[in-house]
């Protein structure tokens, strides 16, 4: 049996750096340590920094809580209120922020202040929106789907400044912002989406086209694997969504001569390795 690897599966840019700062964390600090819910969206790595004493921190009632500590911000981002609450308890916070998350924190508290209506095209109840939506000025409008965009409605003279949660689908980005497009309002547009995403959806979408199976995985809670899931699962219809090597036991492979493997941005090289290897060897 063939079985491809994409290149992008695994750890992207911002996840690789947040873990690695926890580690670091753990080995040097004197601090009991702890993390502004989980680093990222991985059970097995959040598991092993518990084995470690890392202590994951869900709301800011239980931060309000501390006394003492080192903090770190989780890679998909915080509201604005959470660094307020660590400053005032005098916490020490290291921010596990990624850079690409960090800047549309930017992009929407000036833009906010400036007077316009944000539109975050995304998850609500993901924790990216949820930090994103703490850094406006003012309440922002979270659409996802394109019924919500349908929706959407504001005074004819409200200027609009739309952007993204950075694991969204890109193509399905370009549809919700052109309805809204189509709706005339007085607009900026800014493509948040991560490159990375970008390439990796891409990736996925042609490598399932190729492939007789494929197997993305990921952490029932990622949304970026889940949108890769989405996408492959529409290029190739025996498409397989696991979270470890355990969950390929019951998966038929037999009839199979080529086998497409990726990963969302919190899964370990080591998982993928043992997909990989497993594959190789019983099918």
């Amino acid at each position: 049996m063939k079985v491809t690897v994409a290149k992008s599966a695994g750890f992207c840019f911002g996840v690789k750096r947040a873990v690695e700062q926890v580690y670091e964390q753990v080995a040097c600090s004197r601090d009991k340590v702890y993390t502004y819910g989980p680093i990222i969206h991985n059970e097995q790595v959040v598991s092993d920094l518990e084995s470690r004493g890392v202590c994951v921190i869900e709301t800011a009632e239980e931060l309000s809580q501390l006394t003492e500590g080192t903090v770190v911000i989780r890679s998909h981002g915080v509201p604005k209120e959470i660094y307020r609450i660590m400053e005032q308890k005098g916490l020490n916070c290291v921010d596990a922020t990624c850079p690409f998350v960090k800047k549309i924190h930017d992009i929407v508290e000036r833009e906010s202040r400036d007077g316009k209506q944000i539109v975050i095209v995304g998850n609500d109840r993901h924790p990216e929106v949820e930090g994103i939506k703490g850094w406006c000025e003012t309440p922002a409008i979270v659409i996802n789907t394109e019924q919500e965009a349908e929706k959407l409605s504001v005074k004819p003279d409200t200027k609009l400044c739309i952007v993204s949660q950075t694991t969204f689908n890109y193509n399905k980005f370009k549809d919700l912002v052109e309805i809204l497009a189509k709706k005339g309002y007085d607009r900026i547009v800014l493509n948040t989406i991560c490159n990375a995403t970008q390439e990796r959806q891409e990736e996925a979408r042609l490598l399932a086209r190729e492939v007789d199976a494929m197997i993305v995985i990921g952490g029932r809670h990622s949304s970026n694997t889940q949108k890769l899931y989405d996408i492959c699962r529409n290029e190739c219809k025996n498409t397989y969504y696991i979270q470890t090597l355990v969950d390929l036991e019951t998966k038929p492979f037999q009839s199979i001569s080529h086998v497409g493997i990726t990963a969302g941005a919190s899964t370990p090289n080591n998982i993928i390795e043992e997909v990989q290897k497993h594959v190789r060897i019983k099918f």
